[in-house]
């Protein structure tokens, strides 16, 4: 990409609704062709926006995957709070569930890590992206040692890594199906390991 981040010449006004309309291109691009499918040009095309306006902005393909990231970890993350741990991982592990396999959602979430497999800039975005979810979520953690639910210094971050990581595991490496059952099973193995204090550091 280029010197400046996409959108932070001029925040608001006419920078913000390109980088948005841009945005929501990349979006709708990923989810009808998936990474392989992702150019410049239909993003463009499907935005409103010039070629070489996205082009200087974004650089490729690539710069695209990682704005829409970057926008992304900054929305809003529902965190459960079912007053137990055991509720809390089972319900987060059911919305990364949805989020990997919804209809309208799950293509642009496979796209990212598709894009991470293949391009150093995606991979790079996708991490941050990652870690700044697994920081929200670890509020749930925190929350059980407060209850005595999981002893202290109990890493929480990896209780919630733990918990979804299989999920991930089964779609993008071994193909196996995921389902509600596959993520309660996760989200328990990762309560039961918390709870023994696999994960204090």
């Amino acid at each position: 990409m280029t010197s400046a981040a996409p959108g932070t010449a001029r925040p608001g006004g006419r920078t913000a609704r390109v980088r948005d309309a841009v945005r929501q291109a990349t979006l709708a691009e990923l989810s009808e062709h998936g990474y392989p499918g992702l150019t410049v040009e239909n993003v463009a095309t499907r935005s409103g926006v010039h070629k070489t306006t996205v082009y200087r902005r974004w650089g490729s393909a690539d710069g695209l995957i990682a704005d829409a990231l970057d926008a992304a970890s900054g929305e809003p993350w529902p965190i459960p709070d079912t007053g137990t741990l055991a509720g809390d991982l089972r319900a987060l592990a059911r919305l990364v569930l949805t989020g990997l396999t919804d209809p309208e959602h799950g293509p642009v979430s496979r796209a990212f890590v598709s894009a991470a497999a293949h391009s150093t800039e995606a991979a790079r975005a996708l991490h941050t992206f990652l870690a700044r979810r697994h920081e929200q979520s670890a509020v749930i953690v925190r929350r059980a040692a407060q209850r005595s639910e999981v002893p202290s210094g109990t890493d929480a971050a990896d209780v919630v890594r733990a918990a979804v990581a299989p999920l991930y595991h089964r779609l993008f490496i071994t193909g196996d199906p995921i389902d509600e059952a596959t993520a309660d099973r996760a989200a328990a193995a990762a309560d039961a390991a918390a709870r023994a204090g696999v994960f204090v550091h």
